[in-house]
């Protein structure tokens, strides 16, 4: 078994409903997204593959339609809370907002890119570990053997 990992970045806002410190308030953050997935790399002369667990270029256009392309430049908002007037009000001013059925934290960002990255990824092929820097110093993991 082979881990293989691609790193994308990406810039969000959030706004964490009654949070008691300064990222109540809304903020963004440089994501730097660690993206690691494990399989037996093909064994074919005649595959195209061939020596590959999978394309990274196959993760790209995974991450991209699924997190990258949704999230970036866009405001997270918990839809289930008073934030939503917030947000139909940045949309209504032309702004984008993503609203989340969750708290917009780092490690709950964490639990939906595993969920979105799972379910695009080829037979054979499966999500062993995520790492999101939300500042350099910050991060959150999601390690599949304790998912």
């Amino acid at each position: 078994m082979i881990r293989i990992t691609k790193i994308f970045t990406f810039e969000t806002a959030h706004v964490l409903y009654n949070y008691d410190g300064k990222c109540k308030n809304m903020h963004g953050h440089s994501y730097k997204l660690f993206v690691t997935v494990k399989g037996t790399p093909i064994n074919d002369l005649n595959h195209p593959k061939n020596g590959m667990v999978i394309d990274f270029g196959d993760i790209k256009k995974i991450v991209k339609e699924e997190i990258i392309e949704i999230w970036d430049h866009a405001v997270l908002v918990h839809g289930g809370s008073p934030h939503i007037e917030l947000g139909q009000d940045l949309e209504q001013k032309g702004h984008k907002v993503i609203y989340c059925d969750f708290q917009p934290t780092c490690e709950n960002m964490l639990y939906a890119i595993a969920s979105r990255i799972k379910s695009r990824l080829p037979e054979g092929i499966s999500l062993a570990y995520l790492k999101l820097h939300e500042t350099e110093n910050s991060y959150g993991e999601w390690i599949a053997e304790e998912n």
